[in-house]
C-alpha cells in the first residue's frame, strides 16, 4: 500500500494572508497599551536552537538589524543548539512572557519533536504564542553528479526493482530530511535504506563522496554544490517549483501528488505574552519582510516569504504538527532517549 502525506483538509496556504484586516484592527487598540507599558524598553533576545549558519540563524540575523531599528532596540541573536532544537526551545518556553525573549522556531522542534522525543520538556501548542512566520524553503533531493539515477523516476524505479539497495542520508533520525524521504518511500512503494548522520555536514560529505545515493538537504546547503557541478538535483519537496531552482521539478508533479514538506521558520514568544506585544512584533516583522531587498536575499537561498497574522501562523503550525504526527505513526519513527 502506498501513502500520500498531504496537509489535512483546510483552507490552504493562501489563508496565511487572510488575517491582515483583523491585525490592523488589533493594532489600533494595541498601540495605546504598548505606549502605556513602554514596550520595548530593553534589548530583545532571539534564541536560535541550532548552531550558526542554518536557516533559522540566517532568518534571525538577516531580519535582526532592520527589526531592531523598527522596534528601537537591539536584537540579540543567541544560538542554543542541541537535541534537535529542543534545548533552545525549552529555554524560551520557560522564559518570562514579556516580549523580550523570542524563539526562531522551525519545523523540527515545533512540529516534529513532540511525536518522536520522550520527555521533551515543552509543548509547542501550549507553551508558545505564534508571532510571525518568516517563510519556508524546500528540501532538495540531490544525488552525486555521477549518479546512475538520471531523474526522480529512475531513482524510485531502482528502489522498487532492487529493494533495500538505494541508500538515503539524513542529518539524524526524525529530522525533516529523514521524514521527507520516509514519506517519499511510503507514497511510492519504494524501499530505501536510511543512513542517519550526526549532522548535515557529515551527510553532505558522504553524498559528495558517493558513499550514499541521495540526500534530502536544505536548499541553502545544496545549491552551491549544484552550481559547482558536484551534485545534481532530482526534485524539490514543496508542492511547486521554487524560483531559485526553476528547472528542478517538485516531487508532487512527478511521482507523489500532494507531496508537501518544507523547512519553515518563524518567531515565537512564551505563552502568556501580551497580545498587544505579539501584534506589534508581527506588524514590524511583516513590514521588514515586505522590503524588496530582504525578500530578494531570502529568495536567493530558496526561501519563499510567507507573511501571516499570529492566528494564521498558529493554525499553520497546528496543521504541520498533525501532518507529521500521521507520518511518524505510519513510518514507525522513534528517537531513543
Amino acid at each position: 500500500m502506498t501513502h500520500a502525506f498531504v496537509r489535512p483538509a483546510q483552507p490552504g496556504r493562501r489563508r496565511l494572508l487572510a488575517g491582515a484586516g483583523a491585525a490592523a484592527v488589533l493594532a489600533v487598540f494595541g498601540r495605546r497599551a504598548l505606549a502605556q507599558s513602554g514596550y520595548p524598553s530593553q534589548a530583545i533576545t532571539v534564541t536560535v536552537p541550532y548552531a550558526p549558519g542554518g536557516q533559522g540563524d540566517v532568518f534571525a540575523r538577516l531580519l535582526g538589524e532592520r527589526l531592531g531599528a523598527a522596534l528601537g532596540q537591539t536584537m540579540v541573536v543567541e544560538n542554543r543548539p542541541g537535541a534537535s532544537g529542543s534545548i533552545g526551545a525549552r529555554q524560551v518556553a520557560r522564559a518570562a512572557p514579556d516580549g523580550y525573549h523570542l524563539l526562531l522556531g522551525q519545523t523540527g522542534e515545533m512540529a516534529v519533536n513532540p511525536f518522536v522525543m520522550p520527555d521533551l520538556g515543552y509543548d509547542p501548542q501550549r507553551d508558545f504564542a505564534a508571532v510571525a512566520l518568516v517563510g519556508d524553503s524546500p528540501l532538495v533531493l540531490a544525488v552525486p553528479a555521477g549518479s546512475p539515477h538520471a531523474d526522480l523516476a529512475a531513482l524510485i524505479a531502482a528502489a522498487r526493482a532492487r529493494p533495500d539497495t538505494v541508500t538515503y542520508a539524513s542529518s539524524g533520525t526524525a529530522t525533516p530530511g529523514h521524514l521527507a524521504a520516509a514519506a517519499l518511500a511510503l507514497a511510492t512503494g519504494a524501499r530505501m535504506v536510511h543512513v542517519p548522520y550526526k549532522g548535515a555536514g557529515q551527510a553532505m560529505t558522504d553524498l559528495l563522496g558517493g558513499h550514499v545515493d541521495c540526500f534530502f538537504s536544505s536548499a541553502s546547503a545544496v545549491m552551491p554544490h549544484i552550481a559547482a557541478g558536484r551534485l545534481r538535483a532530482l526534485a524539490v519537496s514543496t508542492p511547486r517549483r521554487v524560483a531559485a531552482l526553476p528547472d528542478v521539478p517538485a516531487v508532487a508533479e512527478r511521482v507523489a501528488p500532494g507531496f508537501d514538506f518544507s523547512l519553515w521558520g518563524g518567531y515565537f514568544a512564551p505563552a502568556g505574552t501580551p497580545q498587544a506585544v505579539v501584534q506589534r512584533l508581527n506588524n514590524d516583522i511583516n513590514a521588514v519582510l515586505a522590503d524588496p531587498r530582504i525578500r530578494r536575499r531570502l529568495e536567493a537561498d530558496g526561501t519563499t516569504v510567507r507573511p501571516a497574522s499570529p492566528a494564521d501562523f498558529a493554525a499553520f503550525v497546528r496543521d504541520e504538527a498533525e501532518k507529521y504526527r500521521r507520518l511518524v505513526e505510519a513510518a514507525g519513527v522513534r528517537v531513543q532517549g
